[in-house]
């Protein structure tokens, strides 16, 4: 049975945890006012197979580098390593990789214009691949402020304190949700079979949309910073899991100190990942009973099933006012969202 998406923005009214926006306004009036720098945790080695390039772009997104580093060089652009998606309305520094076995490096100077710079050019012995990286780190203007400043640094310190729900960001669902009525085609074979890579577009976006559900319904309950029994917990920055041990008192101390997070679902079929028991393992179910015919979609494409954290760390944030705008620096772990962290500032306009 097909589920009743409603329309536009699914993320739009999903709950915060610190009260709702302080303030309002504009972003991304100018790609200058989202900055964000790739850290991939490591360094070219300066031998091996592979050209290893870092840019700046403005404008441009990720897609559109690869296809021209590709042509560039003459490959198939599966020769192409990058680590992940970047938005094209910023200005990104991010890094990719090219497989040029036995080749020279290729003179990479007709790539340069306004929107796009090689800042590095190195060898290095491996590919960069999909979600290989620490993490990003923003710079981030948001114009045309409104609403109680007051408030808004209390809020700002509340942030740092405790971290925000980790949401998937509105990106992942594509254009007013578009995304998640293809894969509900898709789960009901309706319409054409999208290729390869658009459907694993589609099933990221799924799983997604799902663990954003559970993680609402645990900020409405207040405990998606706490764990308790049949939680599955996580070291963070880290894919590692254990279970929730009741007779371990370290436990309390490291969640108040965000070392460790309860966790959600990101359904497939079972796998390595541990599983929730008791209550949670019963909550998770209720959550997501009206989501059947996804989960069994995700099972029968073949993704295997994991966890995510449910609350985002924001390592380092800082802020300025200027005016009529607030400027925010800080950083996020590889697959977390700034849209998370602003959505429980602000209320912006794109």
């Amino acid at each position: 049975m097909s589920v009743e998406l409603p329309p536009g923005d699914p993320v739009h009214g999903l709950p915060t945890a610190h009260g709702g926006s302080a303030l309002s306004g504009s972003l991304r009036a100018t790609a200058e006012d989202f900055v964000v720098e790739e850290d991939l945790g490591y360094v070219p080695s300066g031998a091996g197979e592979h050209v290893f390039i870092t840019v700046r772009k403005t404008g441009r997104n990720t897609h559109e580098v690869a296809r021209a580093l590709a042509r560039l060089a003459g490959v198939p652009q599966v020769a192409v390593g990058y680590a992940g998606l970047k938005d094209r309305q910023a200005v990104t520094t991010q890094s990719f990789t090219v497989h040029l076995p036995g080749r020279d490096i290729p003179d990479f100077s007709p790539l340069i214009e306004a929107s796009l710079q090689v800042l590095d050019v190195q060898r290095h012995h491996r590919k960069i691949r999909r979600g290989g990286l620490r993490g990003n780190r923003f710079v981030i203007r948001i114009n045309g402020i409104g609403g109680d400043r007051a408030l808004a640094e209390h809020r700002l310190e509340t942030i740092r304190a405790c971290g925000v729900p980790n949401y998937f960001g509105s990106q992942r669902f594509g254009r007013d949700g578009n995304n998640l009525r293809q894969v509900d085609d898709l789960f009901h074979a309706r319409g054409r079979r999208p290729n390869r890579e658009l459907r694993g577009l589609l099933l990221s976006a799924a799983r997604a949309h799902l663990f954003n559900q559970v993680l609402a319904a645990r900020v409405s309950r207040g405990t998606w910073r706490t764990a308790g029994v049949g939680d599955v917990i996580m070291l963070a920055g880290s894919c590692r899991q254990f279970a929730f041990d009741p007779d371990d008192n370290t436990i309390p101390t490291r969640i108040d100190a965000m070392d460790l997070h309860s966790s959600g679902p990101l359904c497939g079929r079972p796998g390595r990942s541990l599983r929730p028991s008791d209550e949670v393992l019963v909550f998770e179910q209720a959550v997501l009973a009206a989501w059947r015919d996804w989960s069994d979609g995700l099972v029968r494409f073949g993704l295997d099933e994991d966890r995510r954290a449910l609350r985002l760390v924001v390592d380092g944030l800082t802020w300025c006012w200027a005016d009529d705008a607030l400027e925010l620096r800080f950083g996020l772990t590889a697959g977390a969202y700034a849209t998370a962290v602003l959505r429980e500032l602000v209320s912006v306009s794109e």
